[in-house]
């Protein structure tokens, strides 16, 4: 996908599949102040798009993240206090665009290629779903500069196995592709040249399904991970009750059922 517009976060939609693109590769698609701010704009848009069926997040260039701006947040070293309440209003930020990842009814896919470092790593770990290339390389960093990792570790810790995402956080040193899906952090590593069409066939695949399941489905696995098993089950089969009242699924299984073709989803 070739960029063609100087806009931060350009967004292309095509066939229910929304691609947002982090479009600042001379930062290496640093999430600066005004890329957060573009990216979180984004997200609250889609939020109540019926259309979108499925995210990708891609970085422009080569690369897909660096994580923050470090220029930037060193520039406010000046204020009055240091910078302290600049830093803590930019993590909130931060914090805040990861969670509506999480908390956005579509599913999101993390296209990755070249590095998602620090925040950047963050990102591919607060999404649903990632796709990579096999060049591609992830690392929590920080700690190489004096800066811990702190926001980076929620989604990571979330999202891999504790030994795992200690060993990235307290080293900062690089995993490549294959290492990354066999830690859960990416579903799959493709080459290069193939990682567009594999990330939009998983994409394709998803966006196939009724939205009406799919959104139960997402707030499901989130709120479900905190609670305790029976808490889990008593919550998701409340859930799968619901689920059977909709529209679609009636259709779906009386389609099933009766070996037809399965129907246009409604949504409903």
């Amino acid at each position: 996908m070739v960029m063609l517009t100087t806009e931060l976060v350009p967004r292309h939609d095509e066939g229910g599949i929304t691609t947002l693109t982090l479009n600042a590769p001379n930062t290496i698609n640093a999430l600066s102040e005004a890329m957060m701010a573009a990216l979180g704009s984004q997200l609250d848009r889609i939020v109540t798009d019926d259309a979108v069926r499925v995210v990708v997040i891609r970085g422009a260039g080569a690369h897909f993240c660096a994580g923050h701006n470090l220029k930037e947040m060193a520039a406010r070293r000046s204020d009055a206090d240091g910078g302290l309440g600049y830093f803590r209003a930019l993590f909130q930020t931060c914090s805040e665009v990861m969670l509506r990842i999480t908390q956005l009814p579509q599913p999101v896919i993390a296209e990755v290629s070249g590095i998602a470092t620090a925040a950047g790593c963050q990102l591919v770990a607060a999404c649903d779903l990632a796709v990579a290339s096999n060049d591609a390389r992830f690392a929590t960093s920080g700690v190489n500069i004096g800066l811990f990792c702190s926001t980076p570790l929620v989604a990571l810790s979330r999202t891999v196995a504790r030994k795992h995402a200690m060993e990235m956080l307290l080293t900062g040193g690089f995993i490549d592709a294959q290492q990354a899906v066999g830690m859960g952090l990416v579903n799959r590593a493709v080459p290069g040249d193939e990682l567009a069409d594999a990330t939009r066939q998983l994409a394709v695949d998803i966006a196939s399904k009724t939205p009406a399941a799919i959104k139960v489905g997402k707030r499901l696995f989130y709120e479900q991970a905190t609670l305790s098993m029976e808490e889990a089950y008593a919550m998701a089969g409340e859930v799968m009750a619901c689920n059977m009242m909709a529209d679609d699924t009636t259709a779906g299984i009386d389609a099933f059922i009766n070996k037809r073709p399965m129907p246009e989803w409604r949504g409903k």
